[in-house]
């Protein structure tokens, strides 16, 4: 059953056009990673995913909801209010940078939403909080401010601040790409067992290695478009497109 389902998706900035006719589904479960060189759109992709954009057209449906999608008149038109924020409840979101809040401890960020948002009690975001960052292998940093953190630290908060919220879906904006090298690995292990464990997710990623370890499928933009989709065999094999082939040749290893 496909989460996520969108078609013909378009998204321009002026006259630069970003998104172009962008079509692929999630299915539930699915380990799905975007990869593509610098400006291929990706991620205005998950932003316009993610309701940070506004799209120009086409259909966006998530968890069986028609979240933006033609209307009577042809022209695609947003769902209303409370539509969007019952959608968006079903997403997460981890970003490049963290986004944590530097004045809230660890804990603090972790819980804020779900008492905030989801109305839950203090006590049991806060246990909901504490088991995730036992498997994060962070429950000694509860009381921690984010500076008091290395960025492979704060990067698995940021990840247990999305599950706090248990979304159907988890996005990733290329999730390692503000971490040294040595950093890496950890955030990587820590999505594995995401996948391992059946977290729906879509990983905007430059890690090739890992897209085509992880990954049940790949989608490879280019220009704003999709150039080539499909299983991980698939793209990095030998019947994968040349543009394909052409851009993987600049990794080692894969």
């Amino acid at each position: 059953m496909a989460i996520l389902e969108i078609r013909n998706l378009s998204k321009s900035f002026g006259s630069l056009n970003v998104l172009n006719d962008i079509s692929f589904d999630v299915e539930k479960g699915e380990a799905v990673a975007v990869i593509g060189p610098s400006g291929s759109g990706k991620s205005t992709l998950l932003r316009c995913v993610t309701q940070l954009e506004k799209a120009g057209g086409g259909t966006i449906r998530l968890c069986d909801t028609d979240m933006f999608a033609p209307g009577p008149n042809g022209k695609s038109v947003y769902a209303d209010k409370q539509t969007l924020r019952d959608i968006r409840l079903k997403t997460g979101l981890v970003f490049q940078n963290f986004n944590l809040f530097p004045h809230m401890t660890v804990l603090r960020n972790i819980t804020e939403a779900p008492v905030c948002v989801l109305k839950k009690s203090r006590q049991e975001a806060q246990d909901t909080a504490m088991e995730l960052l036992r498997k994060m292998g962070l429950e000694s940093k509860a009381k921690s401010y984010p500076c008091e953190l290395s960025g492979g630290q704060q990067q698995r908060v940021s990840i247990a601040r999305a599950l706090a919220l248990n979304p159907e879906i988890l996005f990733f904006d290329e999730p390692t790409s503000a971490l040294d090298p040595e950093l890496t690995g950890e955030i990587l292990k820590v999505i594995k067992e995401l996948a391992a464990d059946g977290m729906t997710m879509v990983i905007v990623t430059h890690e090739m290695g890992f897209a085509r370890d992880v990954a049940d499928k790949i989608i490879f933009m280019e220009g704003g478009y999709i150039v080539e989709q499909g299983e991980p065999e698939q793209l990095f094999g030998d019947n994968a497109s040349e543009r394909t082939k052409q851009f993987l040749s600049r990794y080692s290893g894969v």
